[in-house]
C-alpha cells in the first residue's frame, strides 16, 4: 500500500444536486403533495408531544393543516400550526439535505429504540420533492418558542436566501411557486385527487381551499381526510355497516365485500389494518386484489406483493405498518424479517377468519363458500401450513345444493363408500352417473374449476387412505346387484364395432338400476392425466384409447333384447348398439363433430323403424 494516503468525506455541490432532485427523487411527481403534508402532520405530531410531555403548557388550540390552491399567484401552499422553526433550526434542517429533524427529534424526546408513535418523516429529503414541481420555494415559520420568526426563499437552482418575518402564530407556512413544468398541478380537481388518494387518513385535519383566478376569490375550506380511520379502532367497536362503507369508499365498489377481517398486531410486529374478501359477481370480474399500504396513516403504495402471498392475491383491505422498512421514495419494499412476519401473520389470520366462520356462522361461510372456494383451494395447494390451519373447515358442495365439510363427508360414508369421494366435474353432463349414486344414497360433491384437479390431488397426499374418485370413473359395489353376471361375446362385439375402437373393453354388470343399458368409464388416473395435458399443453384428445370401459348392465331389459337381436337381425342389433354407445358416450363427455352426426343418423334410422 502506498505512504501516501489521502483521507476526506463525499462532497455534493448544491448546483449539482438539485437537479438530480427535481428529476428523479420521487418516481411520482404527485407525491410531492404527501410529502409536504407528511411534513406538516409531523409539525404539529412534535407539538402535541411536548404538550403531552409536559414540556410546554397545553393548550385549547386546534391543530389542522390547510392546503391552498392560489391561480392568480401559481402557488400551492401548505401551511400548519405546529412546532414551527427557528433561524438555527431552519438552517440546520432546510439548509442541509438529508438531515431528519424526525429522527433527531425522536432521539431526544423518546430514547434510543421506542417508537416513533405517528412521527412520519424518517430520511430529512420530503421537503426538497417541492422543487420537483416548482422553481422556486418559500417558507415562513416561527418555533413555539420566543424565537421570531424566520423567512426562507430558495429557486430551483439551490441559491437560498434567509431572514426574519413577521409571522405572529408558531407554525410553518410552504409556498411552492409552480413550474411552467409543474403547471397540470394549478387544478383544483387533480389535487383533491392527490388528496384523496394521499392524505385520506392522515392524523390532522387538513382542509383544501381554492382561490379562483376568474373570480379572485376564495372557495370556502373542506376538510378532506378522516383523522381516525377505522383499522385504528378496536373490532368490537366497529359495525359491519361500517366495514362496509368503508370497504365502499376505499376501494370505489358499489357490491359489499363477503367478509372482513380486523388486524391489531402487537408486539413484536405492531401493524393493523383490515382485509376484504371481495364479492366476485362472474368469472370476467377482475380476480386481483388491491391492499393499500400505509405508514402511519400516510399512504405509500397499492401494490405490496411482498408483505401479501402471491395464493392470496384477491384480497382488498389497508395495512398501517409504521415500522415497515422502506426505501427512500417509500414506494417499494426492502425484503426483510420483518416483512416476512407480516406475511405469515396475515396467513394466520385469513385461516382465522375462516375457520371462525366456519365454528360459529356455518350459515354464512355455505353462503360465500362458493365465491372463496377457488382462493382457498389454491392457498391450500401453496402452502401446507395454512392448509393443516384450514382443513376442518374445507367444505364440499354436493350436487342437491348442501354443503359438508371433508371430514364429515368421509366419517359419513363408512357404510357405503368408505374412504371414498364420489364427485362430478359436471352435474348436467354427467347427471345419470350422479343420479346411480344417489338412488344409494351416496352423496356427489362437485368440483367443476379447472383447478380442482390438484386440489384433489393434494386431499389424496394429505388424508391418509382416502380417494376421490369422479362417477364415471368406476361402477362402485354400491350401484351392483347380487344377481348372476353373464357375459356375451356377441354383444361385446356389436359394442366394439359400434365405438370403432377395437381396444374398447367390454363388461358385463347387474346393476340395481335396470332402466340404463350400458355406462362408459373412463379411469380416473386416465382421466386425470388428459385433464393435466389440457392444463399445461393446452391441448388433449377427448378420450384416451384403450382407458375406456363399457359396462353393460345384464339386468337391463333393452340389453336382453340386444342379446337376441344380435342373433336374429344383425343389422338392427348393429344400430341399436351403436345408439346405446352413442349415448352412454353423450352421458360422458360431449361428442366430437363426427360423433354428433353419427348420432343423428343413427337416431333416424331407429325413428324409421317404429
Amino acid at each position: 500500500m502506498s505512504e501516501n494516503i489521502k483521507k476526506g468525506g463525499i462532497s455534493v455541490e448544491t448546483a449539482n444536486i438539485f437537479p438530480v432532485i427535481k428529476r428523479w427523487l420521487y418516481s411520482e411527481k404527485d407525491i410531492f403533495l404527501r410529502e409536504i403534508v407528511s411534513n406538516a402532520t409531523d409539525a404539529i405530531t412534535k407539538l402535541k408531544r411536548l404538550q403531552s410531555l409536559g414540556q410546554i403548557a397545553t393548550t385549547d388550540e386546534i391543530y389542522k393543516i390547510d392546503v391552498v390552491l392560489d391561480e392568480c399567484e401559481k402557488t400551492i401552499t401548505v401551511s400548519d400550526n405546529g412546532i414551527g422553526m427557528s433561524a438555527d433550526e431552519l438552517e440546520r434542517y432546510i439548509c442541509q439535505i438529508a438531515l431528519s429533524g424526525a429522527l433527531e427529534f425522536i432521539e431526544k424526546y423518546e430514547g434510543e429504540g421506542k417508537s416513533s408513535d405517528g412521527i412520519i418523516g424518517h430520511f430529512g429529503l420530503g421537503f426538497y420533492s417541492a422543487f420537483m414541481i416548482s422553481d422556486t420555494v418559500e417558507i415562513f415559520t416561527k418555533s413555539y418558542t420566543d424565537a421570531p420568526a424566520v423567512y426562507w426563499n430558495c429557486n430551483d437552482s439551490g441559491e437560498y436566501e434567509i431572514g426574519d418575518c413577521d409571522k405572529a402564530s408558531h407554525g410553518t407556512d410552504i409556498v411552492m411557486h409552480i413550474s411552467d413544468e409543474g403547471a397540470e398541478y394549478l387544478n383544483a380537481s387533480k389535487l383533491k385527487e392527490m388528496l384523496d388518494k394521499y392524505c385520506s387518513f392522515m392524523p390532522v385535519e387538513i382542509y383544501f381551499k381554492e382561490i379562483k383566478a376568474e373570480q379572485n376569490e376564495e372557495t370556502e375550506a373542506t376538510p378532506i381526510n378522516e383523522t381516525t380511520p377505522l383499522w385504528l379502532k378496536s373490532a368490537s367497536d366497529c359495525t359491519a355497516e361500517e366495514y362496509n362503507d368503508f370497504y365502499k369508499k376505499v376501494f370505489h365498489d358499489f357490491k359489499d365485500p363477503l367478509f372482513y377481517i380486523h388486524i391489531n398486531a402487537d408486539y413484536p410486529l405492531n401493524f393493523k389494518g383490515i382485509l376484504f374478501f371481495p364479492r366476485i359477481n362472474n368469472e370476467y370480474d377482475s380476480l386481483e386484489g388491491q391492499v393499500k399500504l400505509y405508514y402511519n396513516q400516510v399512504f405509500v403504495s397499492d401494490n405490496i406483493k411482498e408483505v401479501i402471498p402471491d395464493y392470496m392475491i384477491m384480497l382488498k383491505g389497508v395495512l398501517d405498518c409504521p415500522e415497515l422498512p422502506l426505501n427512500v421514495s417509500r414506494s417499494y419494499l426492502q425484503t426483510n424479517s420483518y416483512v416476512s412476519k407480516v406475511s405469515a401473520h396475515i396467513v394466520k389470520k385469513v385461516a382465522d377468519k375462516l375457520n371462525s366462520l366456519y365454528n360459529t356462522e356455518r350459515e354464512t361461510f355455505e353462503k360465500v363458500w362458493e365465491d372463496i372456494k377457488i382462493f382457498v383451494e389454491y392457498a391450500c395447494l401453496r402452502d401446507k401450513k395454512f392448509y393443516e390451519r384450514v382443513k376442518d373447515s374445507l367444505l364440499l358442495k354436493l350436487t342437491d345444493g348442501s354443503h359438508v365439510s371433508v371430514k364429515d363427508y368421509i366419517e359419513s360414508a363408512k357404510e357405503t363408500n368408505e374412504n371414498t369421494v364420489y364427485y362430478c366435474s359436471d352435474k348436467a353432463l354427467q347427471a345419470q352417473y350422479v343420479a346411480l349414486f344417489e338412488a344409494q344414497g351416496i352423496k356427489v360433491a362437485c368440483f367443476e374449476h379447472q383447478l380442482d384437479s390438484q386440489y384433489i390431488s393434494m386431499l389424496e397426499q394429505y388424508i391418509e387412505n382416502v380417494k376421490f374418485v369422479r362417477v364415471d370413473a368406476d361402477v362402485a359395489s354400491v350401484l351392483k346387484s347380487d344377481g348372476e353376471v353373464s357375459e356375451n361375446e356377441a354383444v361385446a362385439e356389436l359394442f366394439k364395432k359400434a365405438s370403432g375402437n377395437d381396444k374398447l373393453e367390454v363388461k358385463f354388470e347387474a346393476l340395481k338400476n335396470t332402466e340404463i343399458p350400458a355406462v362408459l368409464n373412463i379411469s380416473e388416473e386416465s382421466r386425470r392425466f388428459e385433464d393435466m395435458m389440457r392444463m399445461y399443453g393446452g391441448n388433449a384428445p377427448m378420450g384416451l384409447g384403450g382407458t375406456e370401459t363399457l359396462v353393460v348392465n345384464n339386468n337391463s331389459p333393452l340389453i336382453t333384447k340386444l342379446s337376441s337381436l344380435a342373433t336374429d337381425d344383425a343389422e338392427t342389433a348393429a344400430d341399436v348398439a351403436s345408439y346405446i354407445y352413442k349415448l352412454s358416450v353423450l352421458s360422458q363427455r360431449k361428442l366430437t363433430a363426427e360423433e354428433m352426426q353419427a348420432f343423428m343418423a343413427d337416431s333416424f334410422k331407429i325413428l324409421g323403424k317404429i
